[in-house]
């Protein structure tokens, strides 16, 4: 019998996250990631994010949980496309 990955997904929008590996400098590792672009958690998130400054407007959050840190959730910073 072989041991089954647990699968996580989005609590918003029920899609599987997908693993990403982070860049070096964020001191993360792999991260679980909802890359969906209709999420209702992604969808106007760029006007969540408060004192962004009009410089940032293409900037929004994604739903992650961190392996690393008992999968707590967290808003990644990603770009919005327009």
């Amino acid at each position: 019998m072989g041991s089954e990955e647990k699968k996580y997904t989005c609590p918003h929008c029920g899609q599987e996250l997908q693993a990403w590996l982070a860049p070096p400098d964020t001191g993360w590792g792999e991260i679980l990631v909802c890359f969906n672009n209709s999420c209702p958690h992604y969808v106007g998130s760029a006007t969540d994010i408060e004192n962004k400054g009009t410089d940032n407007r293409s900037m929004g959050c994604r739903y992650a949980v961190d392996p690393a840190n008992k999968y707590q959730p967290f808003n990644l910073l990603a770009v919005c496309p327009h």
